[in-house]
């Protein structure tokens, strides 16, 4: 960071404009990122991606004005005995009544009662409503339910399908936002308590990142308002976690290197400024990686990853305007006593008190250095091997849950009792004149109930007919059905036939996310490692760090793959989970590798870089594991929602950014820097001395080392 723009935000009269600036700046966010909730948008088009067949369908219904957003709701009965005849009575009037609920898009189908006479089905057309989140559904589907369990008489009823299933993820998403707020609040702040051991100092890094959450959701607001930025509540949720982690990390690392120098300058906004100026390249270069690293999601193909990019790196890098602007204006506006009770005093002459646990931790790798990096690479290969079973094809309706919901259960019996995509059909476009030739080829398909496949219906240029799958429609086998279906239609000439529906749409996802995978994480790889080479200026310390990271990413999913099938019982993970928590860990555990090595690069003008990485270690040891603890923590708060799918992400993002924290940076890189020594700045050469003396800190001065944090 320029030292005259370091001496700006911090000055002693200029601090004032910059507060000012930010008071404006809030004043303006803060009403416009209360809109960013009514700008989400959750329907299924927002998921999918953008060149899908099952996309394609959609947009093709639309044009025609056929409602894409009416789905079946299945009210199903069971009685174990069997249905009796007053059972049916109910279940016939119940389809009467529920016309009366509310206005329905179509009229109600049933009931049909089982082959087995045990339970019987009703389906009721339901339209989720213009506002793209599924409260509407949510509404009607209690009085739905109030209606079905009237007078039922030991009968069991559940409300399952397409609108059962949106009914109950809207209730598990109910408050989503409030609640991660709250909880990454409280997870920072106990954190931070236990970290600076001050009552004070906490406040004024959580009051920063607050600031700019606001500033980012405002932000994020006007671009899906104004430049078709696609939000939903996916994203929403990721935002507030990244924010409040990665802008506490920079907090940290900035604190850490003012107090440092207090002990140096006598006047406070010349600590500042030195802070600024020294630790600026490190958390711009952090908060450059993250955000490259996030934009690289615009390449995707699933509307959902394409939108959470964009998302992701305002985030960071308003956190990171904030943590360098408002944060240092701050902190020299109240003065020293904010360290309060151990203020640091200004005393050049004192030196530094040895940090005595990283010292030895330093120590004791620096015996042996090449022995440990090769003991620690292969721990950390061993436990990445799990993730070879690792099977990220997405997810079933039961366990994208971790409870059971009402439309989960209604599934169950359902399956029971009747065919196994009952509630859940594909739907196939054709041309009218080749819609019969459409028709047979959808009907003669193995997988498909055949007597289930409708006549087609024309509307505007296509007929549209629908068919039920004999397997489950999360299956593998019925997306295997979709397949076959899709070649079958496709070889029709003329027809222009497309297949949609809840399945197409599952093995769609599938298949973008594997595309996505495939393209997106080599570039991330790339832009890291310019990025650490523009900043180290050395080619092979870049190439190690990336090594590093990448077996860590590996140890974590390894970790999570087992403790996913011991603990939730799930051998399937949600097809974004591996690119989800790839990017995460790779942008973000780069960080404390850069946080270590621009201090080693620092160290090492002086003293070389054996004697420099342990300095280095010393200094920056307590700073970044206490960033680590914090992002983990906040990323942990992903683990109290009652959805799979953020809690696999939550759970391999917060194991990942410890085990770089605790593992890779604190032992693997320093022993690779201890090993390798001088020639990790190739094709450069530090200045300063060399590495010919002992890799140890007795010969060091300790005034020469920077304070620990």
């Amino acid at each position: 960071m320029p030292r005259s723009l370091a001496a700006f935000v911090a000055g002693r009269h200029t601090k004032y404009v910059v507060l000012v600036l930010w008071i404006g700046i809030l004043a303006v966010a803060a009403p416009l990122s209360t809109q960013l909730f009514d700008a989400q948008q959750n329907d299924t088009e927002s998921w999918l991606p953008g060149n899908a067949e099952s996309t394609e369908l959609l947009n093709r219904m639309a044009a025609a004005s056929v409602d894409d957003r009416t789905v079946a709701t299945i009210i199903v009965y069971e009685r174990s005995s069997g249905l009796t005849p007053a059972d049916l009575a109910k279940i016939g009037a119940d389809a009467g009544r529920f016309g009366q609920v509310t206005t329905l898009p179509g009229e109600v189908a049933g009931p049909f009662p089982s082959d087995d006479k045990m339970a019987a089905q009703t389906i009721v057309p339901l339209d989720l409503g213009d506002d793209d989140n599924d409260s509407t559904a949510a509404d009607v589907i209690d009085k739905l339910r109030d209606v079905a369990e009237a007078d039922s008489a030991g009968m069991t009823v559940h409300i399952t399908g397409p609108g059962g299933n949106a009914a109950d993820l809207t209730e598990a998403f109910s408050g989503i936002d409030s609640t991660l707020l709250l909880a990454t609040i409280g997870i920072v702040v106990v954190l931070l308590l236990l970290i600076y051991r001050s009552p004070t100092l906490w406040l004024f890094p959580v009051l920063a990142a607050g600031a700019a959450l606001t500033s980012a959701q405002a932000v994020i607001y006007l671009l899906a308002e104004h430049a078709g930025l696609t939000v939903n509540f996916q994203s929403s949720g990721i935002l507030t976690v990244l924010v409040f982690g990665a802008g506490t990390d920079y907090a940290l690392l900035l604190v850490a290197r003012y107090r440092e120098e207090l002990h140096r300058h006598e006047d406070r906004h010349a600590a500042m400024t030195e802070a600024l100026h020294r630790s600026g390249p490190a958390i711009i270069a952090s908060a450059a990686t993250v955000a490259a690293g996030m934009l690289f999601m615009l390449f995707a193909e699933t509307n959902s990853t394409k939108g959470l990019g964009p998302v992701a790196a305002v985030g960071v890098i308003v956190a990171l305007f904030v943590m360098v602007t408002l944060l240092p204006a701050l902190l020299v506006t109240v003065g020293r006593w904010v360290f309060w009770p151990v203020r640091p005093t200004y005393d050049p002459s004192s030196g530094v008190t040895p940090h005595r646990i990283w010292d030895r931790i330093g120590a004791a790798i620096a015996r042996r250095p090449r022995v440990t990096a090769l003991l620690t690479t292969l721990v950390l290969a061993l436990v990445a091997l799990p993730l070879l079973g690792l099977d990220a094809g997405g997810l079933s309706n039961a366990q994208s849950y971790r409870t059971e919901p009402d439309s989960i259960v209604g599934e169950e019996v359902l399956a029971k009792h009747f065919p196994a995509g009952s509630g859940v059909p594909l739907i196939v476009s054709a041309r009218p004149g080749q819609a019969e030739q459409v028709r047979t080829a959808v009907a003669g398909t193995p997988g498909i109930e055949a007597k289930s496949v409708t006549p087609p219906e024309a509307q505007g240029e296509y007929s549209y007919l629908q068919a039920t799958l004999t397997d489950a429609a999360d299956s593998e086998a019925a997306f295997r059905t979709v397949e076959r279906v899709r070649d079958a239609v496709h070889a029709v000439p003329g027809a222009q036939a497309l297949v949609g529906g809840t399945t197409a749409v599952s093995l769609d996802l599938q298949r973008a996310a594997e595309h996505d995978r495939t393209l997106i994480i080599p570039l991330v790889l790339g832009v890291v490692f310019v990025i650490l080479m523009l900043l180290l200026r050395a080619i092979v310390a870049p190439l190690l760090l990336m090594a590093t990271v990448v077996l860590s990413f590996a140890s974590a999913l390894g970790i999570s793959t087992v403790v996913f099938r011991a603990v939730l019982g799930h051998s399937h993970a949600d097809t974004s989970f591996p690119l989800f928590v790839f990017v995460f860990l790779v942008a973000l555990g780069i960080d404390y590798n850069i946080f270590l090595m621009t201090r080693v690069r620092e160290e090492a003008e002086r003293h070389g870089t054996r004697r420099g990485t342990l300095l280095a270690l010393s200094a920056t040891g307590g700073v970044i594991t206490s960033a680590g603890l914090v992002l983990a923590g906040t990323f942990a708060v992903l683990l109290t929602l009652p959805v799979t799918t953020f809690f696999q992400m939550g759970f391999a993002v917060a194991l990942g950014v410890l085990l770089d924290t605790l593992v890779v940076r604190s032992v693997l890189v320093v022993a690779l820097n201890l090993d390798v020594g001088r020639h990790l700045w190739w094709p450069s050469r530090p200045g300063g001395r060399t590495d010919d003396e002992p890799a140890g800190l007795e010969a060091v001065p300790r005034e020469a080392s920077p304070a620990e944090a």
